[in-house]
């Protein structure tokens, strides 16, 4: 947008060796509203995590603040507490807050998060395709100061002028990567050409590349800048390993790693007919399975995410639509059945286990084609898996695998596989 375009000058770094020297540690140092205060004690967060001590208190200032950190370390609470606070202290209506999201899923878990702390305030208007839009409307015409919404369906109201923005007061885009990765920089630009240019702008991501970095010098002239972990590695909570075995026992071996799992598994597939094919055979073999991916409707996307997180599926099977659009605790094993396209999706896949502080696994499976994919993998990441050649002579050929190594049954003992690395106990 011409005029608008400048260059990004970071008014201050915060970084992973700066964490210990923050004198905020619970969020009942805040200097916000004791209703705030009252919800956030009522839903159980006591202390901080390291993003949330640093974006924090800079948002509350009416900084822009530009944060990348790790998957699973807080990040919609950092923005949530602000806009809340801004909400309290400012009662004009129309919609005060503007959450950009990348997916439906994502944008229903803000939604839900901000409904555990808006005390009083209006319920925010959810705005997302693949949803009826009469309750959507019937949202923000009914005096909604917060929209937590899609850039799709956005784009569209903007379009046909059922949604206007004179009161914003802030803007956060979630998942920056994200949106730009799924083709919305067109439609970002549009819904912010139609913001306020004097305005408050959050910007949160678990990666940081070009077209990220040149929407921030766009919109955000001189952010906060908050760098915390390493955002291209996964966390140290993860044990990540790697077993190598031909194409077609793959089923067997996702299999035997299931059996031995008792919590929650996320397993990732390359493509949506790929998805199917594995739920399908898993629930065939006894597994409580579910699907999620892009061509699945949202009554039932949301009953599989719902029942896996209530417990009534153990197994997950998705696309990477939900390796940055879903968040549920206590995932204990993420398994890539299919490698990732790229090192970022690895990144966002491994991170939605060992969140919070707790510990976690990811096991990718790969045959003798993907070797030379997966090692390229590890040098862009910088990390080496844990891994161990099958004991078989003459690795370059594929005939070593003719036969699939056996799997015993589903209760008892089970047979090691080549190539296994146990886990520890966690």
């Amino acid at each position: 947008m011409p005029g608008r375009v400048q260059k990004s000058s970071a008014r201050s770094l915060i970084t992973a060796g700066q964490e210990s020297k923050m004198q905020i540690r619970y969020f009942s140092e805040l200097p916000i509203c004791s209703s705030i205060q009252d919800q956030l004690s009522a839903a159980g967060f006591t202390t901080l995590t390291p993003v949330q001590a640093a974006a924090i208190p800079h948002a509350l200032q009416g900084k822009d603040v530009l944060a990348t950190a790790q998957t699973g370390t807080g990040k919609t609470l950092a923005f949530l507490i602000p806009v809340l606070e801004q909400m309290n202290k400012e009662k004009a209506p129309g919609i005060m807050a503007l959450v950009l999201v990348p997916t439906r899923e994502l944008a229903m878990q803000v939604v839900a998060q901000y409904n555990k702390l808006r005390g009083k305030n209006m319920a925010a208007s959810l705005v997302v395709g693949g949803l009826p839009e009469g309750a959507q409307l019937k949202a923000i015409r009914g005096g909604s100061r917060l929209m937590v919404a899609t850039p799709g369906r956005l784009e569209d109201f903007l379009g046909r002028g059922l949604v206007n923005f004179r009161g914003l007061r802030t803007l956060v885009m979630d998942e920056a990567d994200r949106m730009l990765d799924m083709g919305f920089l067109p439609a970002i630009r549009r819904i912010v050409g139609a913001l306020p240019v004097k305005r408050q702008t959050l910007c949160f991501s678990a990666t940081l590349d070009q077209s990220v970095a040149h929407l921030v010098h766009d919109y955000m002239p001189s952010p906060v800048r908050v760098a915390l972990g390493s955002i291209l590695k996964p966390s140290e909570n993860v044990r990540v390993q790697a077993f190598e075995v031909s194409a077609a026992s793959k089923p067997e071996v996702l299999q035997q790693l299931l059996s031995k799992e008792t919590g929650r598994c996320l397993v990732f597939a390359r493509t949506k007919r790929g998805t199917e094919r594995l739920a399908k055979r898993l629930a065939r073999e006894g597994f409580t399975a579910a699907m999620i991916h892009g061509d699945r409707s949202q009554s039932q996307r949301t009953s599989a995410l719902s029942g896996f997180q209530e417990g009534r599926y153990q197994v997950l099977v998705a696309t990477d639509l939900a390796s940055r659009g879903i968040h549920v605790q206590d995932i204990a094993h993420v398994i890539n059945y299919d490698l990732p396209g790229m090192a970022e999706d690895f990144i966002h896949r491994v991170g939605r286990t060992g969140r919070a502080g707790e510990r976690g696994v990811a096991s990718t499976l790969f045959d003798w084609t993907e070797a030379a994919d997966l090692r390229q993998l590890e040098r862009t990441l910088g990390i080496k898996m844990e891994r161990q050649s099958p004991q078989h002579d003459a690795y370059s050929k594929p005939e070593r695998y003719k036969e699939a190594p056996q799997v015993g049954p589903r209760t008892g003992s089970l047979t090691a596989l080549p190539g296994e690395v146990l886990q520890n106990a966690r």
